[in-house]
């Protein structure tokens, strides 16, 4: 946990789950930027505040200390929603103080204050601004931040082209804010998420090629079957029967699908922390996987949910981002949910980067690595339940 010294308090803040050995804080100084600015310029807080991408909800969790109207936060992160119900708890908030939607949900029918933390995803940001530009009126007052690295021209052209006239402040430790000026006059054009494409003839899985799989906005590799994935397709285990097999960190859940093609049987979970990425595999698996055929589908903190000794396999290519940060912490829990989730004799199959090192982490939890393929960038690997 770190405290957060806002106009409004001191707060202290937390990512989630929780782990006193995390280094990473649930803020930085793009918050401070942004709720340093809110306070100096007395912007009038009493309608319809939302915040957008609030990623460990530092900025709900001070600005409910600000008493604003209505305060709504946006996310696509489960883990984020989490901390920020967390964070909010110990403010001494009530439990109804934030209106939580997700970026799934209806967003609010009228914004008067629309706070923007940028999200690592261009297209992300470009189909939630999408959503909530009929929300945004002449009189909203609309304040992006990010880190300098965060903010590109191509971040500055969406608030413009979507929103209105946009630009640019100075920046301070390396944070920046991003002021636009809405014109509802102005014609933002379709939005083009979700985004739909065939996979390539030569998709090495049996069934998958040159089917057309949708992917919401944020989904990693939103445009084109990502290079580690299909190495993973090219060496999924056969003959699998009636196993229960989850897809873990599912993204579209084109590995899950796989499965279910191949493998009539098998019944399959379909779980990750993004509901972008969850409503991408449930529309794919409705579409292709055929009349009748059922799968679960989880939004959710990897496999922490999931009863100990169910699973016979575990299908996994992790995230060794946070954010902008580059750790092995994700894959690291998602292998210890899965040992802990597999029943005796249950595999783990992971596909990654060879200098990853997923090896050396694996024998650590499973007591056992096995090399399954590989080819000059990826491996997949396999360890088992003993």
């Amino acid at each position: 946990m770190n405290r957060l010294t806002t106009p409004w308090g001191d707060v202290t803040l937390t990512r989630h789950p929780e782990d006193p050995r995390d280094p990473l804080r649930a803020w930085d100084a793009a918050d401070e930027y942004l709720l340093g600015h809110l306070a100096e310029t007395g912007t009038d807080l009493s309608g319809t505040v939302a915040v957008l991408g609030d990623r460990w909800g530092a900025l709900v969790t001070a600005l409910h200390a600000a008493g604003p109207g209505e305060l709504v936060q946006i996310s696509d992160s489960y883990l984020g929603r989490e901390a920020t119900r967390t964070n909010l708890a110990r403010a001494g908030a009530a439990p109804d103080a934030v209106r939580l939607l997700t970026t799934q949900d209806p967003p609010p029918e009228r914004i008067d204050v629309l706070l923007v933390r940028v999200p690592k995803s261009l297209a992300l940001l470009e189909d939630q601004l999408h959503r909530l530009a009929p929300a945004v009126h002449e009189g909203t007052v609309v304040v992006g931040t990010g880190m300098v690295k965060e903010i590109h021209t191509s971040t500055l052209t969406l608030f413009e082209r979507i929103l209105g006239p946009t630009r640019t402040s100075l920046a301070v430790k390396k944070a920046r804010l991003v002021h636009t000026t809405p014109d509802p006059a102005a014609g933002p054009g379709p939005n083009p998420w979700p985004y739909r494409y065939a996979l390539p003839a030569d998709t090495p899985a049996p069934g998958l090629a040159g089917r057309t799989v949708v992917n919401q906005a944020g989904v990693f590799c939103a445009d084109r079957l990502d290079i580690g994935t299909r190495f993973l397709l090219g060496h999924l285990p056969r003959g699998l029967g009636r196993a229960r097999v989850a897809d873990l960190g599912c993204g579209n859940g084109v590995v899950g699908l796989a499965v279910a093609l191949a493998e009539p049987d098998a019944e399959l979970l379909f779980t990750d922390e993004s509901y972008q990425a969850v409503a991408s595999a449930e529309e794919n698996f409705r579409t292709h996987a055929g009349e009748g055929r059922k799968a679960d589908f989880t939004v959710g903190d990897g496999l922490a949910d999931v009863p100990a000794d169910s699973l016979d396999l575990v299908l996994n290519n992790p995230p060794f981002h946070s954010h902008q940060a580059t750790t092995d912490r994700t894959a690291r829990r998602m292998f210890s949910d899965a040992r802990r989730a597999l029943r005796p004799g249950g595999e783990l199959w992971v596909v990654g980067n060879r200098h990853l090192g997923y090896h050396v982490t694996l024998r650590r939890i499973f007591g056992n690595s096995e090399l399954v393929a590989s080819d000059p960038k990826f491996v997949v690997l396999r360890a088992v339940r003993r």
